[in-house]
Formats: structure tokens, sequence, C-alpha cells
């Protein structure tokens, strides 16, 4: 155990080991231990904690060397303000730096917080607190930086809801709307599979402690086929690559459900149990329109590829076949104009072949719905109530964040426009879609903007006033994941580095400097640990901050079958639905994407683009630090193209070229490759400031929101490609 661990550490001598948690954006949550030397209060090793079931001692690439994030010397340490007269915008290659830039000075937490309160205080009198918008994600997970006092301070204000959108909505409403809980399988059973579809999953990228698992049933025999527009470091690894066209997910999992049903290969028994809309759902799927020779033609995948795929599908698991199919469904598929329905309609595939039946069947898309954290009492929605506005504010959806800057406000039934942003966990200027918009609208005079950070991001550009943020070494959190079934604590290893403070210490400082009286502000991080894991829900039976500091990690309550495994959806029992069963309605319908190769003749834009996450960033997160740099320098600034598309625009891989369409373009350097099939180019997200041109792959995506959940749609994206004439350094 971690407290084994720990306690024979401490025999070291001026050295101690902390169990923490990692809380970047994944759905691992591995648990960390961190050795401090005690008389300098210094991180000198971070590791996996071996004794975790499911992370089990290793670390992704990111994290193995996450000292050099916590002691990098671009850190922001100290509070700064704009200085008056300088301009607001891009500061330059030279402000990554944690040097001061030349546009702000050094000023104290009291100065900060007191213009911080000072100038929300007259924005909300002069145009209401709607005109003050918070922004945040994940850029920690743990459940009181994701979430606590800062949703508390901003209730109380009155301040415009954010509709949290960016990354997981529509795949996780799609979800929900299927089974209507986000659970799935248990991630050590993959080991137990027979066959594994990632499907728009880059497991050995992002979830790279499911690989272990994964590899431990191939050696057993088990198949892992990739489905995925890219070939990437997973597709390259696996069995089966089948690149299939963007946007046609849909089209793959009907085609898929043709063949099943056609042949009967259903399980009858289970779906007559366990699911509601079998009957119509046969029907839609038995069309002429969704047979493997119609599906080829939308995904590009060959029609004897689909029949092959969807017979050995539905045969895992039976007839004594080695193991049951499992799917490893990502978020990819749901950053497309129809991505709901398509994460809908692969989250139905298991339902009709019975998979959840078997140890190692069924589908991962996530897990965060196991944790039944009190979400209520830390964020307390009610104290919006007691704001000047009396009643719930208005959403607004970050994935329309330039909409918001540059539009809000003219209509005055959508209310006042936005005239303050404070920006933490997050850093929109360069990961929010249309960054055109985006851009423009921080760029306003009128706009007050706060970033709370650690480094000097593409958003810290546009500050008018920088606090520092701690690292998740220097905060103790609870977490959840959602991508394994175990609650952690993460304590904290060392002191925050300079002045920074955490979102609690933060927010709580400044409600109190606005004049909010309510106790709730007063609250530390053990009083909010407390509350978060107050649940009624039996899945929590047991776990107390106590026994999360002393065992680091503690598993779920949650049901088992005789055996003691743990099934979702394997009986009526586990569905939350309206129905009581697996939701197979509405039928699912494909249409393709707006912005795809089916429209792309009727435009200027005839290429399909992959705005693609990089393997060794986490989003824009690590961007800026010198050893990921390094392991990402084969995609730094580069489109990769197929032969062909490259041959018809006469380019050659190092060419300089432009990427644009109609909302930008950025410039990039081609390397002509495998990697993308033709009709599809691909370049990955980065930092403006470190690009070629100040500008990145947002730069050309749109706010067109997801058909279900308003998620962003960054992967329906068009394009056109023409040789450049700039130099790239």
């Amino acid at each position: 155990m971690a407290a084994n661990l720990i306690e024979t550490a401490a025999q070291l001598g001026a050295r101690k080991v902390v169990h923490a948690v990692c809380s970047h954006d994944c759905p691992d949550s591995c648990g960390v231990l961190v050795t401090v030397d005690e008389l300098t209060d210094k991180a000198v090793k971070v590791q996996g904690d071996p004794s975790h079931p499911v992370t089990r001692g290793f670390l992704c690439g990111k994290v193995a060397k996450y000292l050099d994030r916590v002691y990098s010397p671009d850190r922001l340490l100290y509070p700064m303000r704009r200085k008056k007269g300088a301009a607001n915008g891009p500061l330059g290659y030279g402000s990554v730096k944690g040097r001061e830039p030349e546009a702000f000075e050094r000023i104290s937490w009291d100065e900060a917080l007191d213009e911080i309160a000072a100038k929300l205080t007259k924005i909300a009198a002069e145009f209401g607190p709607e005109s003050v918008l918070p922004y945040s994600y994940a850029g920690t997970i743990g459940q009181l930086g994701y979430g606590s006092m800062d949703r508390r301070f901003f209730h109380r204000l009155g301040a415009s809801q954010l509709a949290r959108t960016i990354c997981a909505e529509a795949g996780g409403t799609a979800l929900k709307n299927v089974y209507g809980v986000k659970l799935g399988t248990v991630p050590q059973d993959f080991a137990h599979a027979g066959l594994v579809i990632a499907w728009g999953a880059n497991i050995h990228g992002n979830n790279v402690h499911l690989w272990p698992f994964i590899e431990e049933a191939r050696r057993k025999g088990a198949r892992l086929v990739v489905i995925d527009p890219y070939r990437t470091r997973t597709a390259a690894l696996a069995d089966e690559h089948l690149a299939i066209n963007p946007g046609t997910d849909t089209a793959l999992a009907l085609g898929l459900m043709h063949v099943i049903l056609s042949m009967g290969l259903e399980d009858r028994e289970y779906v007559a149990a366990c699911t509601n809309g079998f009957e119509e759902l046969r029907a839609h799927a038995l069309k002429p329109k969704h047979s493997p020779e119609s599906v080829a033609k939308a995904t590009g995948i060959d029609a004897g590829t689909i029949v092959r795929l969807a017979r050995a599908y539905a045969a895992a698991g039976r007839n004594g076949s080695s193991g049951p199919a499992v799917i490893r469904l990502n978020y990819g598929i749901q950053r497309s104009e129809n991505g709901g329905t398509a994460a809908r309609a692969v989250c139905m595939l298991p339902l009709l072949t019975g998979a959840w039946k078997h140890k190692g069947g069924g589908l991962l898309l996530s897990t965060s719905g196991s944790f039944p954290f009190n979400d209520k009492a830390l964020q307390m929605p009610e104290l919006m109530l007691a704001s000047p506005l009396g009643r719930p504010a208005r959403v607004v959806n970050m994935s329309q964040l330039g909409q918001a800057l540059t539009t809000l406000g003219n209509d005055p039934a959508d209310g006042p426009g936005v005239k303050a942003l404070f920006v933490y966990n997050s850093n929109p200027a360069a990961v929010a879609p249309n960054q055109n918009d985006v851009l423009r609208g921080m760029k306003r005079d009128d706009l007050f903007t706060v970033v709370h950070e650690q480094f000097f991001t593409d958003t810290a550009d546009y500050a008018d006033v920088l606090l520092p943020a701690p690292t998740f070494l220097e905060v103790k959190d609870v977490q959840g994941a959602y991508g394994h079934l175990f609650a952690q604590v993460s304590n904290r290893a060392i002191a925050p580095l300079g002045e920074a403070r955490s979102n609690v210490a933060m927010f709580g400082e400044l409600a109190r400097r606005m004049g909010f009286d309510e106790p709730c502000f007063n609250d530390r991080e053990d009083e909010l640990i407390d509350q978060a894991l107050k649940s009624e829900n039996p899945w929590f039976a047991g776990i107390t901050r106590e026994r999360l500091e002393r065992e680091g990690h503690v598993p779920l309550q949650m049901p088992v079958d005789a055996n003691g495994d743990v099934l979702p959806f394997s009986t009526p029992e586990w569905f939350k639905t309206s129905s009581g069963r697996g939701e197979l309605l509405p039928v699912p319908v494909f249409t393709a994407p707006t912005e795809s190769r089916a429209n792309a003749a009727k435009g200027a834009y005839p290429l399909e683009f992959l705005p693609r996450k990089a393997d060794n960033y986490m989003n824009s997160t690590f961007a800026n630090i010198p050893l990921h740099q390094r392991m990402e320098a084969r995609t730094a600034g580069i489109l990769e193209m197929h032969a062909t598309d490259a041959a018809a625009r006469e380019i050659a891989t190092g060419d300089a070229v432009e990427v644009f369409n109609g909302r930008g373009s950025i410039t990039l350097r081609a390397l002509v490759n495998a990697q993308v099939a033709a009709g599809v180019v691909a370049a990955r997200l980065d930092w403006n400031k470190l690009s070629a041109n100040g500008a990145n792959v947002n730069a050309l995506t749109s706010e067109t929101l997801t058909d279900i959940g308003g998620g962003a749609t960054f992967y329906s994206t068009l394009v056109e490609v023409r040789k450049g004439q700039a130099d790239i350094r």
C-alpha cells in the first residue's frame, strides 16, 4: 500500500514521501508519490504509486518529468498588473519566459485583489452582474480546484454561468441518453477481452494506463482494431487500423448494426431484457442505405471489412471464443457537427450483442458518473438567489466565447455584453474555437480581464491583472476519475512557489473583499473535502477524508455479481434512463457534417482538417516546457498531408504552406506521409506565440455546436492548402 511505502521512505532521514494525484485532464488520475527534501521543502522526485491497481506505478511522459514544470524558471510567481498605456494583446515569443514582460509590473496580492474587487463591483453596478463571465475548464480535475469556491463566488456575484462544453459534453450527454449514467467497463477487465476496438481513442497517447491491460489481452489472443482518421500511436501498434473519413462514425455504426441484425447475430435474450426500442432500431438499421456497400461510400472503409468487423464483434465472447468484445470510445468522434449522434450510435452496439454480460466486454467512454461527489454542497447554486439578480444567471456556452465577447449585448433580450472576463484553469486564447473572434474580443479596450495562471500563456497576454496559480504538488484536493473506479486524496507535497494561491484561497479572499459575508466563503480544504464526500449514494460508503489520507486511494463500493465482478449494464438494475433500459430511441440518423468531404465540392475548401492534440502536451499545457517540446519536435509546426493531395498542389515535404479557410489562416511546414488518408490534412494544437504566424489551428475552427450537448466541432473543419512564401523559423 502507498502508506507502507511512505512510512518506509520516511526512514531515509530528511526526506518524506507524500501521496498526491495528477490533476491534469486525463482519464487515468494517476496516484503519484512525491519525494520531498524536508530541509528545503523542495520536491526531488515524482513517481507513480505502485500500489494503485490501475496506474500501477508508472507515469506518462508528460508527468514523469513534472518537476521541470514545477520548478521551471518561466513560472508566473507573483501578481502582476498591466502598465497604463501598455498594448493589450500578444506579447511575443519572449513573454513565455518567467521574467516580467515589459507590459506588466509586479504588485502585491492586496493590490491585485483590491483592484479586482473594485472593478467587478463597478462593472456589476453599471452593467449588471451578468456582464461578468468566468471562463474555466479542466486545468485541474480535482474537486476543489475544478469547481468549489469559484462557483460559490460567481453564484453570489450573479455572474453569467458558463456551460463547460468544450471537451466532453456531447459524448457525455450521448452516453447518459443511452444508459442514464456515465459508467463503463472496468479498465482492469480489458485484460479479459477477445476483441478490443479503439474508436477515436489514442490510448497510447492519452490513456496510457489502459494499454497494459490491452496488451495482456493481446498476449492471450485478443485483437486490437483502431478506428481513426489519423494513424495515431495506437493505430500504428494495432492489429488493424481503419482510417475512417472524419465525421462518418454514425454511418459505420449503422453499417455494423445492419450486418449484425441481418445475420441474426444479436443477443435476443439480452435485448429483450435490457433495451427499449429494439424493433424500431432494427427496421431503421436494415434499410438499404445502411448496407455495407452504402456505408463504405461514406466512411472510406470497404464493405468487406465492415462485414468482417461486424461478424467478429458479434461473435466475440460467444460460442467458446477467447473473450468478449469491448469498445474504448473516446471523445474524438463527438467533436464533429453530428458527434453526439455518433457517440450515441456507438454506445448502442454492446446493447445489441449483450457484450455487457461478460467480464471484459462492453464499452468505456467515461466512469465519471461513478463518483457521487456532492457538487451542490461544493458549488452552492442557491447563492444565486442571494445575488443582486435574485435568480439563476444566464448561461454562456464556452464553445462560443468568440460570439460572447464580440456580439453578446447587441440584442437586449440576451442581456448585457461581457465587460469582465475571469479566466482560470484554462487558456482560451489558444484552445477555444474560432480563435480570430476570441482574440478580437479579448483585445477590447473596454474588457477587464483577470487571468489566474502558472505561466505566461497566450491568454495571459491579454490580462489586465495576472495572478499566480499553484501546481497540483502545491495544493490539497480530492479526486475521482473518468477512467477508473478509485477515489483519491491529493495531499500538498510542497508549499506554493512564490506567491501562488489556490482557487480556494483566491476566491475565498476575493469574496470577502466584495463584502460577501456568508460563512461558506471561509471554508478551507479539509472542510470542502468533507462536504464533497458527504453523499448518500452507497457507492461512497465508507469513503472519508481520514481514510483517503490514510490509504491514498479507496475503491468505490460498486455492485458486484456472484463472482465479485463489476459488470455495468449486465442486468436492468444498472440503467438510469426513464425507461429503465438501454435506450435505442430515437434511432441514430447519419447526416454528413456541413464542413466535410460530402459538401466540399460546393465550396472553395476541399480538404478535411484534423486539429489534433499533441501526444506530449495536455491540450495547451506543457507546450512551453523544453523537454516536452523536444518530444513533440517531429510534428512541431507541421501540416501532415497525403501524397495525392500534396502532388496536386505541387507541395513537397519541407515546403512552407498556408492552410486557410474563410475564418483565417496559419503557416506551417509540409510533411508528406501516410498518417492521413487522401482528402485529410492534420496539424497539432500549440500555443499561438510559439507558432510561425502567431496563430494556431483554432484560427481555422468554427463555433458551430454539436447536435447534442452543445459541444465544440473542432473536427468538422474544411480548409485549402497552398504553397507559401513565408520563411518559417
